[in-house]
């Protein structure tokens, strides 16, 4: 069987930037970049609904704001999947335009786009219908202080952590050295404890989420 192409427009401003993505992405079988444009009345042109399956966005662009532009195409394309790119730590931003979002936002910083698993997995899980949060500040994230995530385990945290950054369970179970039947008995039970209900897909997204609002992080060069 023939894996389905996800279809990926870029809107970077920085010409080497925006071509090390085209070239990484075009490199995968599974990926096809329809659309690379500098700003937003470039992508307002090229970009329409069904065009594309994956916007990734740079947040600082010359002729406006990646969050805003994504909002935009997103309201005239409801299933556009959206991954916000930047070099500074927007989190706050991102935490916001979650709940204005027809479907959740996915974030990664510009430091770790340049690692070609990371980028391509965050790109294939966002276009999925997951949340994927950027692991340079996912593995700098702790729990705040009397949240339901703090009550999580060591382990359990862990898992929460990995399944944030974009991870499978397979994958997850491989960077733990654990079996994958532990990381779905370590989900199990975070869900049970974040009193989440649901689908599977359906409590991962919920699961990250709560991972985002429940969490503190810090940026460090």
């Amino acid at each position: 069987m023939v894996a389905p192409v996800t279809r990926v427009g870029i809107v970077e401003d920085e010409a080497l930037m925006r071509g090390m993505l085209e070239q990484t992405l075009s490199a995968e079988e599974t990926l096809r970049v329809v659309h690379s444009v500098p700003g937003v009345t470039e992508a307002r042109l090229v970009f329409t609904p069904g065009s594309c399956d994956v916007a990734v966005l740079d947040v600082n662009l010359p002729d406006g704001n990646g969050v805003a532009l994504g909002l935009t195409l997103q309201r005239a394309d409801p299933r556009l999947a959206v991954m916000l790119l930047s070099s500074e730590d927007v989190m706050g931003m991102f935490t916001t335009v979650q709940d204005e979002a027809s479907r959740p936002w996915s974030y990664l910083s510009k430091r770790s786009s340049f690692a070609r698993d990371v980028l391509v997995r965050a790109i294939v899980a966002t276009a999925q219908g997951q949340v994927v949060l950027d692991p340079y500040l996912v593995q700098r994230s702790t729990p705040r202080p009397g949240s339901a995530v703090a009550e999580l385990t060591r382990a359990q945290f862990g898992v929460l952590r990995l399944v944030a950054e974009g991870l499978s369970n397979h994958a997850a179970a491989d960077r733990l050295g654990i079996n994958e039947r532990s990381v779905e008995s370590h989900l199990k039970s975070i869900y049970q404890r974040l009193g989440i209900d649901g689908g599977d897909h359906n409590r991962r997204v919920a699961a990250v989420l709560a991972f985002l609002e429940q969490t503190g992080r810090s940026w460090r060069a």
